[in-house]
């Protein structure tokens, strides 16, 4: 017993493996055949891979001036519309200046430039300025545990803040009182949007970025205390709490809202009992 014991501790190789070992050394080792399979394996896994760098290289000049041209269209889609906003807001405050100049030649063009006043701000189709309420939301930066899925707000990316979010927030201020809102330097008025777009955020069809601030205009502690005790702010605290958003409210004593870009109407119905 202590004999097989000491085999057991001392020999780690079984002793038909190792005669088979001894027999294949006295025969000269491996089979010159099976040395000539393993070259060309090993010949055929070069060129498979000479293949591909060689193509990635012929490849990769032609991807980078694709995507070099794309972006040369993109930035000049953006000038040019840029150009024409500038343009259209000219021609717009020409002609809002010519309209005004007639209407305040006599009492009735008074009256009408008044209720035209009115509806400009209604339709969010003026800038505006005033004390009011602003609310930043920040995303939350990278946490130290990159594994962790279940933060993941929106699947598939790190984005946390949502369009709803941010629609909840905006209707919360106009509940409060707001007579103006703007939602990272975008008016929102009648026709306005805010939507998801893929993991980008449209306001009114203009992407919107990290840290958005939504600006309300009105009484700063009428919106303070209306939205202080809405159920968005609480769905931002709650937003804060889980996932780390940044969520910021301050009375201002002055914003500038911009003007909204006007649509034109095509078709309008008077409301009313019956009206659909």
């Amino acid at each position: 017993m202590p004999s097989l014991l000491r085999s057991l501790l001392s020999d780690h190789l079984d002793p038909g493996y190792a005669a088979a070992a001894a027999e294949r050394e006295a025969r000269g080792g491996r089979r010159p055949h099976d040395r000539w399979w393993q070259a060309l394996a090993v010949l055929l896994i070069a060129a498979v891979f000479a293949a591909a760098i060689s193509q990635a290289r012929s490849t990769a000049p032609g991807l980078n001036e694709a995507r070099q041209i794309l972006a040369g269209s993109v930035r000049n889609a953006e000038d040019r519309t840029d150009q024409l906003t500038v343009r259209r807001d000219a021609l717009l405050a020409e002609s809002d200046a010519v309209e005004r100049q007639e209407l305040a030649a006599d009492a009735t063009g008074r009256a009408l430039l008044g209720r035209l006043d009115a509806l400009d701000i209604s339709a969010a189709t003026t800038a505006v300025r005033g004390p009011g309420l602003a609310v930043t939301l920040t995303e939350p930066g990278v946490g130290a545990d990159l594994t962790d899925v279940s933060k993941q707000r929106l699947p598939g990316t790190r984005q946390v803040i949502l369009d709803r979010d941010l629609q909840a927030a905006v209707n919360a201020l106009w509940a409060a009182g707001a007579e103006a809102v703007a939602v990272g330097g975008v008016r929102i008025g009648p026709g306005a949007t805010l939507r998801q777009a893929g993991g980008a955020i449209l306001a009114d069809n203009r992407p919107i970025a990290s840290p958005y601030t939504i600006a309300a205009i009105g009484s700063p502690a009428e919106l303070a205390d209306g939205f202080g005790r809405s159920g968005a702010l609480q769905r931002l605290r709650l937003l804060e709490a889980a996932y780390r958003v940044g969520v910021r409210v301050s009375t201002e004593e002055e914003l500038t809202l911009p003007a909204s870009a006007g649509r034109e109407v095509a078709v309008a119905h008077e409301g009313g009992e019956g009206h659909r």
